[in-house]
């Protein structure tokens, strides 16, 4: 990954250093310009410092020298390196660290409010809507994509321009410790927790585990700031703070903060009316399908509240929303209803989905489809999870089910064990073997169905995804 600093200040090496609270080996080239910052040694040149970071699989040590033969001029590492002498070596006691200390210092002369979005699942798309909505309203950064790790975050805050009046960063992580760091670098002026799942039973082993790490969010929370919760998750009830006020929203229950009713799935979106303090902001509309949308429409609305906008700018802003990468994304094809979310699943998420699919297809009289595959990092508790997603596939009457992976032959047990029809469930385990699933979907699918795809980033389903389309193009050209 590599960035830029957005800033038309002079950063040296010796400034770099000072900033990421490293020590300048070779003080001599303390005044080498540096325009950018990397972690990978092929984007390294005479203007980006290279991160030599410690991996799991891979030390970036071992990388120093190639950064340096692609004319990089600054090196920020864990030990003292042999280098050419025009090179600064910026020694850290932790390269990953350093990041973050300069995310900090960076950050500190900016004049921009700071939004910081953490949660199980939900969060890239409650950043987007949160940046969509403030962009009506003045000027935003948001992080891209999903870099939302202790790396990623640090990284994204470089980019930050000064004239930035808002900033929207996202937050994830594998365990404890990570997302505390991240609010130290940020600093946030309003944080939200969109939910606790189930993600990450693997590292931390318990809901109750997953909700501390979460709630580090407060760590950097500047005084006098907002944290905003999900109001309908039993975990975040208690929270409160002497130094920052709590803001709940919900779905479910009119004692919130900001609460959703009158919610309504169309063809295009979902509109739903919002309640807060008295007042009512009717017929408001996003771009996505789903309840679950809706909490992520709920915290920008209160997050534009918050920052002085009025609900016709917001209503506006949301307007301004598209799903980013391969999350829910719906169209037609060749008779055809697809929903396609195929960036990542968790058994919230899949729950979801299968409610968008379910409601979809009753809307329109059509057969229902679910297509799904393996959820990852759910510890012990995966076998369990995955049959009560297949149980809750059965409840909500969804047609036919084709699993893929592995984990995938637990949710169709689980539909089974529900009642729903064994000759409507078709499994595979081999997720690899992309021809004979394609083959199966080929022969199952109909004209008018409406077909979800969901499983884990890692299972590909967009590969299955592209196999079942040629076969249809090769048909319908025949």
């Amino acid at each position: 990954m590599k960035v830029f600093f957005e800033t038309d200040q002079n950063i040296t090496a010796g400034s770099l250093a000072e900033m990421c609270g490293g020590n300048l080996l070779n003080g001599g080239n303390g005044l080498i310009s540096v325009r950018g910052i990397c972690t990978d040694s092929r984007e390294a040149d005479a203007q980006t410092a290279f991160v030599a970071l410690q991996g799991e699989r891979t030390d970036g040590h071992a990388y120093i020298a190639t950064a340096v033969e692609n004319g990089c001029r600054c090196v920020i590492c864990e030990r003292a390196v042999s280098v050419k002498e025009d090179t600064a070596v910026i020694v850290t006691e932790n390269s990953e660290l350093a990041l973050s200390r300069l995310a900090r210092a960076y950050g500190n002369t900016l004049s921009c409010k700071k939004i910081a979005v953490t949660g199980s699942v939900g969060k890239t798309t409650a950043k987007d809507l949160i940046a969509a909505v403030i962009s009506e309203y003045a000027s935003v950064y948001q992080s891209k994509g999903n870099h939302n790790s202790v790396i990623g975050m640090p990284l994204s805050m470089l980019e930050i321009a000064p004239e930035t009046e808002y900033a929207v960063l996202e937050m994830g992580m594998s365990g404890f410790g990570e997302i505390e760091r991240m609010s130290l670098a940020a600093q946030p002026d309003i944080a939200v927790i969109t939910n606790i799942g189930t993600s990450h039973m693997e590292m931390l082993g318990s809901r109750e585990n997953i909700c501390r790490a979460k709630l580090e969010i407060v760590c950097g929370l500047r005084d006098g700031g907002y944290l905003i919760i999900n109001g309908d998750e039993p975990l975040l009830h208690h929270v409160s703070g002497k130094n920052y006020r709590t803001v709940s929203v919900s779905v479910e229950h009119g004692s919130a903060d900001y609460f959703a009713q009158n919610i309504r799935v169309e063809s295009d979106g979902t509109r739903f009316d919002i309640c807060w303090n008295g007042q009512t902001c009717k017929d408001c509309f996003i771009r996505v399908l789903g309840k679950h949308n809706v909490y992520a429409a709920l915290y920008a609305f209160a997050v534009g509240i918050l920052i002085g906008m009025t609900p016709e700018e917001i209503r506006h802003g949301y307007l301004r929303f598209s799903p980013s990468g391969m999350r829910q994304n719906v169209y037609s094809l060749y008779g055809m209803t697809v929903i396609e979310d195929c960036y990542n699943a968790a058994p919230e998420s899949m729950r979801a989905a299968i409610d968008v699919l379910s409601e979809y297809a009753k809307r329109t009289n059509a057969r229902s489809v679910a297509v799904l595959g393996d959820m990852l990092e759910l510890g012990e508790e995966s076998d369990t999870l995955h049959r009560m997603v297949g149980a809750y596939l059965a409840h909500a009457g969804v047609d036919l089910l084709v699993t893929v992976g592995e984990r995938g032959l637990a949710i169709a047990a689980g539909a089974a064990d529900a009642g729903m029809n064994p000759t409507h469930i078709f499994s595979h385990k081999n997720r690899d073997e992309i021809a004979v699933i394609g083959q199966i979907l080929f022969e199952q699918l109909q004209n008018g169905d409406v077909v979800l795809w969901k499983a884990s980033r890692s299972v590909g389903l967009e590969c299955l995804i592209s196999d079942w389309k040629d076969r249809i193009d090769k048909k319908t050209k025949t």
